[in-house]
């Protein structure tokens, strides 16, 4: 009895695989997609039979990086190709993130510019014109105190000169 059990299993197992194979093969002629999941579903297995039988598994792996057998290779999506797109995607979604803080950034600084000016507490719009009137200012009082250096010399170089004047003249008398 435990011969014809032994025997009944076996032959299941066999319909099973030749199920699988089937399945695989039509998914193969016809593009469609192949997967664990989806080739257990065509034959009526679970998926755990093609993960417990490593030759099946080996099969399907296979199937999904071999190019496609009707002459749309250069259509076909393999796991490969959908890494590459993943990549590129979470590449450019980085990209625009990081050019979305800078964005952020410089309208949160015009916003923060306008109404501090609008608040009246800011500097005023012109404010470089006024540096630059305070810089000619500067270099007007330099030179008024540069002109008043030489007028005080002049002046006491002339009361000097008073000075001795008056002593000759009051030496004569």
């Amino acid at each position: 009895m435990a011969d014809t059990m032994t025997q009944g299993r076996q032959a299941d197992s066999a319909r099973r695989r030749q199920r699988v194979v089937k399945a695989l093969n039509i998914a193969r002629g016809d593009g469609d997609d192949i997967s664990v999941s989806a080739i257990a579903r065509a034959a009526g297995v679970d998926r755990t039979y093609i993960y417990r039988h490593r030759d099946l598994l080996a099969q399907v792996h296979a199937a999904q990086t071999a190019p496609r057998q009707d002459g749309a290779a250069a259509t076909s999506v393999t796991a490969a190709s959908l890494r590459a797109d993943l990549a590129n995607a979470e590449a450019r979604v980085a990209r625009m993130a990081g050019h979305n803080k800078q964005l952020e950034k410089r309208l949160s600084e015009l916003l923060g510019a306008e109404a501090w000016r609008e608040s009246g507490l800011g500097a005023p719009a012109d404010i470089d014109q006024l540096q630059r009137q305070v810089v000619n200012l500067e270099q007007q009082v330099t030179e008024l105190r540069g002109q008043l250096r030489e007028r005080d010399q002049e002046l006491d170089a002339a009361r000097a000169a008073n000075r001795e004047l008056f002593a000759g003249m009051n030496k004569r008398r």
